[in-house]
Parts: C-alpha cells; sequence; structure tokens
C-alpha cells in the first residue's frame, strides 16, 4: 500500500509541471485543464478527490514565496460549493498545512472550517472546533486574510474581516514554504490575489 502511496504522489509530482500566469505570479496546478484565468480572476472549474492513501488536499495552484518571519495572504473568494481552501508552509505533498473555509461549522462536520496539518500521513485537524461557519453561504464574495507567523507558528484567518474561532492554530514543525488557494473536492474563484511575505 506504501508503495502505491508514493507512486501516486510522485505522479502528482509529475503534473504538477502545469503552470498558470496571474498577477505577477507563476502558479503550478496538478492539471491546467482544471483552471480558468479570466480578467483577473482564478477559477477552479473542475473538482478531483485526493489520491488514494491517506486522505489529503490535492487541488489547488501554488506558488512559490520568500523565506518568511511573517506572511500574510489576502484574496476575494467565492466559493461555488461549500468550501474552499488556503494551503500555507508547503513543503511537498505530504508536508503542508492548510486552512479549509466553509458553509459548515466545524460542529457540524470535524473535517471541515479549521486549520489542518499534513505530515507525511492523513491530514489532521489543530483548530478548535468553536465559532461559526467562514461563509454564510456558496455563490458570494468574500474578502480572506490569512496571516502565518512561521517563529511562533500562529496561524489566523479573518473573513471580511472577522476573526473565525475555528481558524487559528498553532503549528511549529512546518516554518515558511510555498502558498496554495484551491478546494478538497469542489470548485471556486479568487480574485484580488495579494501575498506578502515580511522579515
Amino acid at each position: 500500500m506504501r508503495l502505491v502511496v508514493l507512486a501516486a504522489l510522485a505522479a502528482f509530482n509529475a503534473n504538477a509541471a502545469d503552470t498558470l500566469a496571474i498577477l505577477g505570479r507563476a502558479w503550478a496546478v496538478p492539471a491546467a485543464a482544471d483552471w480558468k484565468v479570466e480578467e483577473g480572476t482564478l477559477r477552479l472549474v473542475a473538482s478531483r478527490g485526493p489520491l488514494p492513501g491517506p486522505r489529503r488536499p490535492i487541488q489547488f495552484a501554488l506558488t512559490d514565496v520568500p523565506s518568511y518571519d511573517r506572511l500574510t495572504v489576502e484574496a476575494d473568494v467565492m466559493p461555488l460549493g461549500r468550501s474552499l481552501l488556503i494551503v500555507l508552509a508547503y513543503r511537498d505533498p505530504a508536508h503542508f498545512d492548510y486552512a479549509h473555509l466553509s458553509t459548515d461549522t466545524a460542529g457540524e462536520q470535524p473535517v471541515h472550517n479549521g486549520i489542518f496539518h499534513v505530515y507525511g500521513g492523513e491530514r489532521v485537524r489543530i483548530s478548535a472546533e468553536r465559532g461559526p461557519a467562514a461563509f454564510a453561504a456558496s455563490g458570494h464574495w468574500y474578502h480572506v486574510t490569512l496571516a502565518h507567523d512561521s517563529a511562533t507558528g500562529t496561524i489566523e484567518v479573518t473573513v471580511d474581516g472577522q476573526p473565525v474561532p475555528a481558524l487559528h492554530a498553532v503549528d511549529l514543525s512546518l516554518g515558511p514554504g510555498k502558498v496554495g488557494l484551491g478546494s478538497f473536492d469542489e470548485t471556486g474563484a479568487f480574485k484580488n490575489i495579494k501575498i506578502t511575505a515580511a522579515k
């Protein structure tokens, strides 16, 4: 089974050679046909479930950022299903964190609306399950800000300027890394993307 998972991860890495360009950045994606760039908006138009083996997302556009002490990712996002995600501290397909923003509360669906950690295996929730959902409904634009302090490991997400208690966590295992935008197994849109990496 381990060999099957490693082969699937290798195939994912090979496919991630597809790139898109938007807002002066190159974004690596598993399959360029799943994405569209229209009038300054990055759209994920096809969903792909996770690979066989440990359950973790693969359907996101990934961009390099300089090594940082503090990272801020801002974007206007529109979930076209129930949820979207922002990947951070990405090292490779088996080592990264992500914020899963959903119309579900974490109490309703513990694998939604939270900060999750991938470290060589199944994704694990590392944030509390309390508080409201990140999104009131799908099909609407929301302004999302994710802040990551690599020294303290703190990850914070706000939606339309409001903190979301379930989207706060601390992870000291990964440090700085690449940034991604996408969804676990749904579709959505991203625009006005701004990534700031500071020492």
